[in-house]
């Protein structure tokens, strides 16, 4: 609506006074909105299905406007008014292909979300005219022999460790670490077209069937990837830790390096557990057991630290070699994925510490601690299952380590580690300093992966400044400006993350499409007045079962004790619940699962009091469920 608007003119008292008043003028038309879809056959015609799980639509296509688009193909369309009808229609836009070929799952996120999945010419032309390497200013660490260890399917290596007891007699019992981190800034300058790119992908997105790398490949994979046995710019750390594992010094220098060896985890672990195979046998006494023994202290200091410390599996999705589900494993955490991890840790401590001394502007990560409201709804939750919280409230990451401790072994472990979680804040980038909660750190920076993030890119930059380590500093433009990057790549953090789980849901839909029909055994993961979310317990997928196929009742939404409880049975289904559901439909373009409640519900006198009691203060609404059949009759 288009609308003239005027100073508001006070003639009346006692009635709500307004500083404007507005008189209309003409409706504007219906703006566009441009979304993705799968084109159906119906009928003569062709319908576009939306894939947005949260509002599964479908618009008739206006005759024509198909772009060459065929059925079954993954479109971009807008949707406006049919002139002849009034009713709301599709015209396809772009095609982007079909959602069952190779590497089309995670272009639907790709599209959905905007990601640049693409580097222009102009941007590729500048890898031809990158700044000359040479050793002059650079301090020579070719004679350590440091190590990359990552994954076994790993095609960058940005970062590098090597360690051993401190030859200093004044710090017996102490240790010396070296993490080396590819020279990223030396190559990406600020205000090249290479930086506004990586500025605007702020991080790498990574999906089960492919990357969308923040830099180009000849970057990524080949000059900043410290390949063993290849000379490499880095920029390096070195930290002193007394016999206690508290950090001493730390300094920071610009480097040439050469990887000694690439190695797994699992390579680096089962050497120590005294399973070497050729290549570690020569590593072992001189570079891994140095390494580990050097960790101990490390892992005694965080002992205690005593960060945030959450169970949560993560499941990895092994593909085929079409691109589609092959099966869903819980990938183990050795000892060795926590020897990287600290050791990181130490080194993002380092650089944030080393440029608050520096007064220099940097960008922190930064975790702030649990909003008052998520902490009161845990510790109503914690007392529902029987777990007296701190009558102090949760204000170190301790406290939640000990209300964990309680669980273990228990049938609420898995859950009481996903709801903490949901009652943590999220981490996020800033210029100013709040501190990390989780890892119980008053000072941390991203420096380690300046590769797929461009927060440490910047820290890098910064380093470069404060320490004169050379070209490829902070820019004065990118010092005024870091509030707005940090902003932009916190953004880009959350869309990606919000992309990788999207394709894992289309996988996993996809996967199960030809099971419809099958029971399943799964847990609870959600609650709300609609209806429940579950796990599946063998590979993870998330579905949803409206509240009329729960059960025999009226359902009442307890939401401080996570239950939908019957309003006559008292019969209820509750958070962390494990229950047997059959599957009715999926739809993989959407990632969208829907299940039936197979299981019965359970009686307690608790939920059922909270329920009433709810009910007399609020007037809570009910779900009205259909009678449930038998599971013999269901399957």
């Amino acid at each position: 609506m288009l609308a003239r608007l005027r100073e508001a003119v006070d003639e009346s008292e006692g009635e709500e006074k307004f500083g404007f008043v507005a008189a209309p003028i003409k409706r504007l038309p219906r703006q566009k909105t441009r979304q993705l879809g799968i084109l159906r056959k119906a009928g003569r015609g062709f319908t576009v299905e939306s894939i947005d799980k949260k509002d599964l639509k479908e618009w008739p296509v206006l005759n024509g406007d198909l772009d060459g688009a065929v059925e079954g193909e993954l479109v971009r369309f807008e949707t406006e008014r049919d002139p002849k009808l009034g009713r709301p229609a599709a015209r396809v836009t772009e095609r982007i292909g079909h959602p069952r070929a190779e590497k089309s799952v995670s272009l639907i996120a790709i599209h959905n979300h905007g990601l640049r999945d693409r580097f222009s010419e102009d941007v590729l032309g500048e890898l031809d005219s990158l700044p000359e390497l040479t050793p002059a200013h650079r301090e020579d660490l070719t004679r350590i022999p440091l190590v990359t260890i990552d994954p076994h399917d790993a095609k960058d290596h940005d970062d590098a460790v090597w360690a051993e007891p401190d030859p200093d007699p004044a710090n017996e019992g102490g240790a010396v670490a070296i993490v080396a981190i590819a020279d990223v800034s030396f190559y990406v300058r600020p205000g090249t077209g290479l930086d506004n790119e990586a500025a605007l992908r702020g991080n790498s997105v990574y999906f089960p069937d492919q990357v969308v790398p923040m830099l180009p490949e000849k970057l990524s994979n080949d000059l900043c990837s410290l390949r063993d046995g290849e000379l490499r710019p880095c920029l390096a750390v070195r930290m002193t830790f007394d016999r206690t594992g508290k950090k001493l010094s730390h300094r920071f220098v610009r480097g040439m390096m050469r990887s000694a060896a690439k190695l797994s985890y699992q390579e680096a672990q089962a050497a120590i557990d005294g399973k070497p195979n050729k290549k570690t046998a020569a590593l072992l006494d001189t570079v891994l057991k140095p390494l580990w023994q050097v960790y101990g202290l490390l892992k005694e200091a965080r002992g205690k630290r005593g960060p945030l410390d959450l169970d949560l599996p993560e499941r990895k999705i092994i593909l085929d070699e079409r691109g589609l589900v092959e099966r869903v494993i819980v990938p183990e955490r050795l000892e060795a994925h926590r020897l990287i991890e600290e050791f990181m840790i130490q080194a993002n401590v380092a650089a944030a510490e080393a440029l608050e001394a520096k007064k220099s502007p940097l960008i922190y990560r930064v975790h702030d601690a649990p909003a008052s409201e998520k902490l009161v709804a845990l510790s109503e939750f914690l007392a529902s299952i029987g777990i007296n919280a701190p009558k102090t409230g949760f204000n170190r990451p301790n406290q939640f380590n000990r209300i964990l401790e309680k669980a273990i072994g228990t049938e609420h472990e898995e859950l009481l580690n996903e709801v903490v979680l949901r009652s943590q804040a999220q981490a996020e980038y800033r210029p100013g300093n709040l501190g990390h909660f989780g890892l119980n750190l008053r000072r941390y920076a991203h420096f380690t992966s300046p590769i797929r993030r461009y927060a440490d890119l910047i820290v890098h930059r910064a380093l470069v400044s404060a320490f004169k380590l050379g070209e490829g500093g902070l820019s004065d433009a990118e010092k005024s400006r870091l509030d707005r990057i940090a902003e932009t790549i916190s953004t880009s953090e959350r869309k990606a993350m919000s992309a990788e789980r999207e394709t894992v849901e289309r996988l996993i839909a996809m996967h199960l499409a030809e099971r419809v029909g099958d029971a399943f055994q799964a847990r609870i993961s959600g609650v709300t007045r609609f209806g429940l979310f579950v796990k599946l317990a063998d590979t993870g997928a998330d579905g949803f079962i409206p509240a009329a196929k729960l059960g025999r009742d009226y359902y009442r939404h307890v939401e401080n004790m996570h239950a939908m409880v019957g309003e006559r049975t008292g019969e209820s289904f509750r958070l962390g619940d494990k229950v047997e559901v059959k599957l009715v439909e999926a739809n993989p373009a959407a990632g969208a699962l829907r299940f039936d409640m197979l299981s019965d519900g359970r009686f307690s006198p608790s939920l059922v009091k909270a329920g009433r009691k709810r009910n007399v203060k609020s007037g809570g609404k009910a779900s009205k469920a259909k009678p449930k059949r038998s599971k013999r009759s269901s399957k």
